[in-house]
């Protein structure tokens, strides 16, 4: 089941005997520019869940809303990190406590704008040498690199980082929204990601 991660509003009931109630609070209301703002990124999560491949999203959106010459997108090794799966992510990967699982951690750009932050842990005994080699040495984004295994993806999660309704549009590097996922081919997994898309999706270029 995709769980999202979306606060809830929920009435609080007085005690029993008491005589007054507590008044509603207000829901916030959004400036035009928040409304804008939660329609593109309402837009842009509904086509990321819908689609195998978050790599093919983002170079659509990026052409779509003009944000660079070239529309590819880079991925911009984060060095210095390491993330071991955790056992629940060994489950849903299918490898055993000793299997070999990689981790990169990666910022997705489309010219000058960095879309999302993006956590891979991958099997990489489930992809072909050339794909573990151009992962290891290129920028090369990783749904672009397993584009050849026609993965499906399998959401966990949305969660949304930001919210409307305190007056302020997103900058370029606020985090908007967060989504977990699962490819797999041939129904074996080989890949899970955690990725989180920033304020950089709501810019427009000139065209």
């Amino acid at each position: 089941m995709l769980t999202v991660g979306l606060a809830m509003a929920g009435a609080m009931a007085s005690p029993a005997g008491a005589q007054a109630q507590a008044a509603p609070q207000e829901t916030p209301r959004e400036t035009p520019d928040e409304a804008g703002a939660r329609a593109v990124i309402e837009t842009l999560s509904a086509r990321l869940l819908a689609a195998p491949s978050a790599t093919a999203v983002l170079e659509a959106w990026c052409a779509e809303r003009g944000l660079a010459v070239d529309p590819r997108i880079v991925a911009v090794r984060v060095p210095g990190i390491d993330k071991a799966p955790s056992p629940l992510q060994r489950e849903r990967l299918a490898v055993g406590p000793d299997e070999v699982v990689r981790y990169r951690r990666v910022r997705l750009a489309c010219g000058p704008h960095v879309l999302s932050e993006a956590d891979n842990w991958y099997v990489p005994g489930r992809l072909t040498p050339e794909m573990n080699a151009a992962l290891d040495g290129t920028q090369a984004p990783f749904g672009r690199v397993v584009r050849p295994l026609n993965p499906s993806r399998r959401n966990l999660s949305l969660r949304m980082l930001w919210r409307p309704g305190e007056g302020t549009v997103p900058g370029p590097d606020a985090p908007l929204f967060s989504v977990e996922a699962v490819l797999s081919t041939g129904g074996v997994p080989f890949c899970e990601v955690a990725e989180t898309y920033t304020g950089a999706v709501l810019a427009r270029g000139e065209r």
